[in-house]
C-alpha cells in the first residue's frame, strides 16, 4: 500500500494500551517518526492485569463483553481458537501478538510516564516525562484512556461514620484478596457492566452472605446471546436510518428479556438503548434466584449500615463502588483541555478546533466496542499528520461536533456515562467519509 511522504517532524504518542499501539503502527506505516511513552513496564493499559502502574480495571473473573468477532483489528486476525467472549488474559496475549507481529515493542519507552504537556508559541508541544527529560513534538495523541480514575461518592450524610471496607471496582481483582468477602453482608453500588459482573461473582453463595445491589434507577440488562449468536453479530444494514434499527431492536430486546421489574428489579424509567447498555450473561438469573437483593438509590449511612430512599436499612459489611470513572488529563495544565463533567467535546471525538495537532485517541464510549476504536480513527490522524487531510474551518468544526452529538447521544438521557457516547457503526461509516472530504480539501489547499 503506498502512502504519502512522511513530513518533517516527529510525534508523541502518551500511552501503549490498545490505542496507542494501534497509532503507533499507523504512525510507523506512513513513514512518521515517533516516540511512544508508557508508564508500565510493559502494553495493555487497562486490558494489563495487575498492571503497576494502577491503571487497568481488569479483576481476574473479568470477560470482555464485546464478542471476538467485533473486536479484532482490520489486519490481525483473532485466533481461530477463541471463545466468542474472550478472557482479559487472551485478550492482553492477542496485544502482545500484535505488538510483536509488528515490530512495535523497540518504538515505545516502558517505565516512563508524561508528567506535563505544554503547548508553545509556534503550537508545538513540550512533553516532560518522568526521567526529567523535556522533548519537542510536532504532534502530540493522547491515549491514556478513561477507566483509570475512579469516581467514588463522597457526600452522602452520615458516610464517614460509616465502618465496613469499601472499594472501587477498579481495583477490585478477586472476591479474596485483599479483602475476604466471603461469609460477608455486600453492598454493589452501580448498574453498570462491572456492577453487574461484580454483583454476580460475589452473590454466588460460598462467597457472600447477602448481596445488595443500589441502582438509582432501572436500567435494561442485555443478554450476551440472542438467538444462540452473540449479539452484538448482529449488524442493520448500512442504508437503515439509526432511528428505525433502535425501534427495531428494543422490541427484540423486549420481546426476548421481558420487563426488568418481573425479575425482581427496579422499573426503568427509560427505553433500551437510550442508555450505555449493561450486558451480563448471568445477572438477571442470579437476580431472580434471589441470590441478588436489588435496592433502589442509597439515602444515607450509619455506622454499620446503609438507609435507602425507600426507608429500608441494611446491616452492611463491605462495599463495591461501581459507579464509573473521572475522565482527566493530569499532564495537561491547559484549562482548554480539561472536561467539566466529563464532558469534552471533540470534533471526529478526537480535534478541539484550534488544537489541530492534538489527538484524544478513543476518547469515547462506543457501541460495541472500544478495542479497535482508536485503530479507525489513526486512519484520519495519520493522514493530517501527513497533509493529505485538511481540516474544515473552525465554525464548520463546531458545527459538525454539535450534529454528531445530537446523532450520537441526542436519545441517551443525561449522567456523566453518556457525554462520550456513539455508535460504532455509525461513526466509522461517517468517518471515512470526512477523510474523503478532508483529501479533497487539502488538494484545493496544495
Amino acid at each position: 500500500m503506498a502512502f504519502d511522504a512522511p513530513p518533517n517532524g516527529k510525534a508523541c504518542i502518551i500511552g501503549a494500551g490498545c490505542s496507542g499501539f494501534t497509532m503507533a503502527k499507523r504512525l510507523k506505516d506512513y513513514g512518521v517518526a515517533f516516540d511512544c511513552f508508557e508508564a508500565s513496564d510493559n502494553i495493555g493499559g487497562n486490558w494489563y492485569y495487575k498492571n503497576p502502574n494502577g491503571m487497568s480495571s481488569c479483576y481476574e473473573s473479568l470477560h470482555i463483553d464485546t464478542s471476538k468477532w467485533r473486536l479484532a483489528f482490520e489486519d490481525y486476525p483473532v485466533p481461530d481458537d477463541w471463545p466468542d467472549f474472550p478472557h482479559h488474559s487472551q485478550l492482553l496475549q492477542y496485544f502482545h501478538d500484535y505488538v510483536d507481529h509488528f515490530g512495535l515493542r523497540d518504538s515505545i519507552k516502558f517505565n516512563t510516564a508524561v508528567t506535563k504537556a505544554a503547548r508553545r508559541d509556534d503550537g508545538d508541544w513540550d512533553i516532560t516525562t518522568s526521567d526529567g527529560k523535556t522533548q519537542t513534538y510536532q504532534w502530540l495523541f493522547v491515549g491514556n484512556g478513561h477507566h483509570w480514575d475512579p469516581r467514588t461518592p463522597d457526600d452522602y450524610p452520615g458516610q464517614d461514620t460509616f465502618k465496613g471496607y469499601q472499594i472501587h471496582s477498579h481495583n477490585y481483582e478477586d472476591p479474596f484478596e485483599a479483602y475476604d468477602f466471603r461469609g460477608k453482608r455486600v453492598l454493589v453500588v452501580g448498574a453498570g457492566n462491572s456492577a453487574m459482573d461484580i454483583s454476580s461473582e460475589l452473590a454466588q453463595r460460598p462467597i457472600a452472605k447477602k448481596l445488595t445491589i443500589s441502582m438509582r434507577r432501572g436500567v435494561w440488562v442485555l443478554p450476551k446471546y440472542l438467538n444462540g449468536e452473540p449479539a452484538d453479530k448482529a449488524v442493520l444494514p448500512g442504508w437503515m436510518p439509526p432511528s428505525i434499527g433502535r425501534k427495531l431492536a428494543r422490541n427484540m430486546i423486549k420481546k426476548q428479556i421481558g420487563n426488568p421489574e418481573n425479575y425482581g428489579l427496579p422499573k426503568p424509567d427509560h427505553e433500551p438503548l437510550d442508555a450505555h447498555p449493561s450486558v451480563s450473561g448471568e445477572f438477571l438469573t442470579r437476580v431472580g434466584c434471589g441470590d441478588i437483593n436489588a435496592k433502589g438509590a442509597i439515602d444515607r449511612f450509619d455506622q454499620g449500615g446503609v438507609i435507602f430512599a425507600d426507608g429500608s436499612r441494611e446491616d452492611i459489611d463491605a462495599i463495591v463502588w461501581a459507579t464509573g470513572y473521572k475522565v482527566s488529563f493530569p499532564f495537561f495544565d491547559n484549562p482548554d483541555l480539561a472536561p467539566v463533567d466529563n464532558r469534552f467535546p471533540l470534533y471526529k471525538r478526537m480535534v478541539k478546533p484550534g488544537y489541530e495537532n492534538l489527538f484524544f485517541l478513543a476518547l469515547a464510549q462506543p457501541l460495541p466496542t472500544l478495542v479497535n476504536f482508536a485503530e479507525q480513527q489513526s486512519k484520519l490522524a495519520a493522514l493530517a499528520v501527513t497533509g493529505a487531510y485538511a481540516f474544515p474551518s473552525h465554525a464548520e468544526m463546531d458545527r459538525i461536533t454539535a450534529a454528531d452529538e445530537k446523532t450520537h447521544m441526542g436519545h441517551f438521557y443525561q449522567a456523566a456515562r453518556h457525554t462520550m457516547q456513539v455508535d460504532f457503526n455509525t461513526y466509522v461509516k461517517d468517518l471515512m467519509k470526512e477523510i474523503e472530504r478532508g483529501k479533497k480539501r487539502a488538494k484545493v489547499n496544495a
